[in-house]
């Protein structure tokens, strides 16, 4: 693995703001900037010479565009282009599985229609060995990145799993927040099984015992946190609720979403938690989904 934020472009109002945010970022990390852009090759040989001519040119002048733009907008970032013919969700996977951080475009559809990813974007995060974040179009309205290496302010929200604790999420979230100089919220959505939530009618007292237990257990999950990352304004938090629910709703003062993937394969692919698949696909700010370690 290379240390260089990469990002994925095809020319697309997406995939620009991608290129902006992942430009912001790298700039942050103290990091270069790799861009690629993959030429989907057909299957069948049987191009015209001059529309595979045409294709090579448009590729290699979205690449230098979109270089200079982001050597333009900050002075002293190193950056590196790539272009690639193939199938775009093999190569990007692959590529992602070389960098520190892969950055793509999703399609937002505003309101509660949220992103509208296509094949590529979530292949690439559901099968990537390392973490992925998905921006919005309307990302691209940002004010441009501090200069290198000074943090900008924000908050950060980071789904966490009491059942399955996920130190690899963590590690980012808290590492991320710790270059930006952002604050944390640490989030936790629980809700009683069946027949608890029965006794509740009977005992309403049944509910906040719960509520304490699991408040308390996030704050020991984050305690050792807290202390590796003392810099880091954290603020953990369990609510009742859905989890895709209540990290959507909060997501909307958020300007960066973590949340986990486990790597487990199903017949069909990489596996995509429904969690994650509702974050990516509905929430208002950018979203990074970290496969377990």
């Amino acid at each position: 693995m290379t240390a260089h934020v990469t990002v994925g472009l095809d020319g697309s109002g997406e995939s620009l703001a991608a290129a902006s945010w992942a430009a912001r970022e790298a700039v942050v990390r103290g990091l270069p900037l790799h861009l690629v852009h993959v030429e989907e090759w057909p299957a069948a040989p049987g191009m015209p010479y001059p529309v595979a001519s045409y294709a090579a040119e448009r590729s290699a002048g979205l690449l230098r565009d979109v270089a200079e733009q982001a050597r333009a907008d900050h002075p002293g970032l190193e950056v590196s282009t790539e272009g690639a013919r193939g199938r775009a969700a093999q190569i990007l996977r692959r590529v992602a599985d070389e960098s520190d951080l892969t950055v793509l475009g999703s399609r937002g559809l505003g309101g509660l229609a949220g992103f509208l990813t296509g094949s590529v974007s979530l292949a690439v995060v559901g099968g990537s060995g390392r973490p992925v974040v998905l921006v919005r179009a309307d990302e691209a309205a940002l004010p441009a990145a501090a200069p290198a290496r000074e943090p900008s302010a924000g908050e950060i929200l980071v789904g966490a799993d009491l059942a399955h604790p996920d130190a690899s999420v963590f590690a980012f979230a808290f590492e991320e927040a710790a270059l930006r100089g952002a604050a944390l919220r640490v989030r936790h959505c629980w809700t009683l099984p069946g027949p608890a939530a029965y006794a509740i009618v009977a005992d309403p007292g049944i509910g906040d015992m719960v509520g304490q237990r699991t408040a308390h257990a996030l704050t020991e999950l984050v305690r050792p946190w807290r202390a590796r990352y003392p810099g880091v304004q954290v603020t953990d938090e369990a609510v009742v609720g859905a989890a895709a629910v209540q990290l959507v709703e909060a997501s909307k003062g958020a300007d960066l979403v973590v949340v986990g993937r486990r790597r487990r394969k199903v017949p069909l692919g990489p596996h995509l938690g429904h969690v994650a698949h509702a974050v990516i696909h509905h929430c208002a700010a950018p979203v990074c989904v970290v496969p377990s370690g």
